[in-house]
């Protein structure tokens, strides 16, 4: 049973760094207020720490499908 709570905690987290960098990304391409008073180093870095935290946490999500499914998030499979 706690590893089934261990389990949805992680998918919490990654589905919550998963909202940050699309709602970050959205701010950036889309609302010039996001952009602020950055130069385009700093404009292009926020972009890419966003882009990282996205795939991340969508890595983080596929891996959880993978090895825990949502059917027995105790099992782990093989392979």
């Amino acid at each position: 049973m706690s590893q089934f709570k261990v389990i949805l905690a992680l998918k919490a987290q990654a589905k919550a760094d998963k909202a940050k960098a699309l709602m970050s990304l959205e701010l950036l391409t889309t609302n010039g207020v996001g952009i602020g008073d950055h130069t385009a180093n700093d404009y292009l870095k926020d972009a890419t720490e966003s882009l990282t935290l996205l795939v991340d946490a969508d890595d983080r999500l596929s891996a959880i499908a993978l090895y825990f499914p949502e059917d027995n998030p105790s099992k782990v499979l093989n392979g």
